[in-house]
């Protein structure tokens, strides 16, 4: 059987913006009778940078601050023409969302 399917992955540092995105990508999938899997929450990727508080003496004073990416999966399974259409045009992202999609084909 030949199966294709469509696999979103969703970046972010907000994770409330990121899951209000990924419910729309789902409820316009499922509208259009695709079967959906996700979201699905990745490892959030955490960044920490360690400065130094004091610009002269003081080594042991520091500060960290850390940059926090919020990820989502979600896979389309069995997507039908009107499915595309659908999330290429009545999709609209909202600033500091990063989506990347790939299109899987395998038996």
């Amino acid at each position: 059987m030949y199966r294709e399917r469509i696999r979103i992955r969703l970046e972010g540092y907000d994770h409330e913006v990121l899951d209000r995105t990924a419910a729309e990508i789902v409820q316009t999938a499922r509208e259009t009778n695709a079967e959906v899997r996700g979201p699905i929450p990745l490892p959030t990727r955490i960044e920490r940078y360690t400065v130094l508080r004091s610009p002269h003496i003081d080594r042991e004073s520091r500060e960290q601050f850390e940059i926090r990416t919020h990820k989502r999966l979600i896979d389309i399974l069995r997507p039908t023409q009107k499915t595309i259409e659908a999330l290429n045009k009545g999709l609209s992202l909202p600033p500091g969302v990063d989506v990347k999609i790939r299109v899987l084909s395998g038996r």
